[in-house]
């Protein structure tokens, strides 16, 4: 089975649906994504892009709210932070500042948007 994401007019994917691969065949039995593509404009209408469970193509699986971005043939996760920055080689965001990697057993680092920076989480001890 495929899986498609149809996308809005910003590239947003608003669904993902599933569908047969022999839609996806050609004359020689080749999976052609375009063919994919044109079954689900005739049943659905919209704009559809081929994503993969196994995230074999571009980069990750989409998901309702991930932007499709052409130019890096890659489903975006929706922005964390107005700061973070979208890394072009993982397609993936990433904080303005790296986060410490020296937290004590039970604490963690959480970003904080107001500050720009990681902040250090230590939940209350009972």
């Amino acid at each position: 089975m495929a899986h498609f994401a149809e996308l809005d007019q910003n590239n947003v994917v608003t669904r993902v649906l599933v569908v047969n691969d022999d839609y996806l065949r050609d004359e020689n039995g080749n999976e052609v994504e375009a063919l994919g593509c044109a079954h689900m404009e005739s049943i659905h209408g919209g704009k559809w892009v081929q994503t993969s469970y196994n995230n074999n193509i571009r980069v990750r699986y989409a998901g309702i709210g991930c932007t499709y971005d052409e130019t890096l043939d890659a489903f975006i996760p929706p922005k964390p932070y107005p700061s973070w920055i979208l890394n072009q080689t993982t397609a993936d965001w990433e904080a303005p500042v790296p986060m410490p990697t020296d937290a004590p057993e039970g604490s963690y680092y959480e970003w904080n948007e107001e500050i720009l920076n990681w902040e250090l989480i230590t939940p209350p001890t009972e």
